[in-house]
């Protein structure tokens, strides 16, 4: 019998639900009593997978709960769903078909199911990220402040840096207390920071953002952050290789570390000098150092060493 396969178009009121191969559909609300019954429909099926698109946070809950349901719940790309869609030649757009549309991508994708972060994990990505976003405003009010001329404007810029900056020290005290408070991520963030150009804050973006890290091999970890390059070729003509996708916040946070582990980690500095000898160009290089530095964080989680320096 063909596996079963289920996809789920979210929006802010309602989840449109297509099960594959037998074509069955149903709405059922994104309120607690909506989610409910998903559970109780889905679960006899015993699915292979149930897909849900990205779709701006509106997700997040409804995967929750089909995890906490023991469904294999994944989360796919919208862009890959609407490339399948239009290679499908499906124009038409409406909450069905795009239910539809994803558990088709999802049989002949056969995406690999992964376990979804658990609530402390969650938590620790939305302190990160709050904490992110607190750190630009304060970069964009001090580039604000260097453009003002008038005095009250300029006690206003400072009154709200002020704020911003002691909001910043207590979500940066919520972060010490929420990893250093957890014995595996205390030991977790002790390894990963054993590695020089790995400091609090790229630490904990790691363990926020990729807690698979440890568990997967080098080619999978590179391809989750988006460090893996892909190939340009036909024919004879072989285009540059390039990087995209995977979890953009990851990567961000693993090209600063390259830039630090590039002057002051050894290894690694040594690395970038025979790159850029070699004649790479230094963004090629710096990429190179952080898909490197990426897969000895994977194997120092793996064999819970700390880094031993050369």
């Amino acid at each position: 019998m063909a596996a079963v396969v289920v996809g789920i178009d979210v929006s802010k009121d309602s989840l449109d639900v297509h099960v594959r191969p037998s074509g069955g559909s149903f709405r059922v609300s994104r309120e607690s009593e909506g989610l409910e019954e998903l559970g109780s429909r889905l679960q006899p099926l015993q699915p292979a997978v149930v897909a849900l698109e990205a779709t701006g946070g509106f997700e997040a809950v409804v995967a929750a709960h089909l995890s906490a349901a023991q469904l294999p719940v994944i989360v796919v790309n919208p862009a890959q769903v609407r490339a399948f869609a239009q290679a499908l030649g499906k124009r038409a757009k409406t909450d069905p078909i795009d239910a539809a549309v994803i558990a088709h991508f999802a049989e002949a994708t056969n995406p690999q199911v992964r376990p979804l972060p658990d609530e402390a994990t969650r938590l620790l990505g939305e302190l990160v990220t709050r904490r992110r976003q607190i750190v630009q405003m304060i970069v964009a009010e001090r580039q604000r402040l260097r453009l003002l001329t008038a005095p009250r404007l300029k006690k206003s810029v400072a009154r709200l840096l002020k704020a911003l900056q002691r909001e910043l020290e207590a979500l940066d005290k919520e972060l010490d207390d929420s990893v250093r408070g957890t014995p595996l991520w205390r030991e977790k963030e002790d390894l990963l920071r054993s590695v020089p150009g790995i400091g609090p804050t790229i630490a904990r973006t790691i363990l926020a953002e990729l807690p698979e890290l440890g568990t997967l091999d080098r080619r999978e970890v590179a391809s989750l952050a988006g460090l893996a390059p892909f190939t340009r070729q036909s024919g004879r003509w072989r285009g540059k290789s390039f990087i995209g996708g995977g979890r953009a916040r990851l990567r961000a946070a693993l090209y600063m570390g390259a830039l630090v582990a590039s002057r002051h980690n050894p290894v690694l500095r040594r690395f970038y000098e025979r790159l850029v000898a070699a004649g790479k160009p230094k963004m090629v290089a710096l990429v190179a150092v952080a898909r490197k530095l990426l897969t000895i964080l994977n194997a120092i989680l793996r064999d819970q060493k700390a880094w031993v320096p050369a």
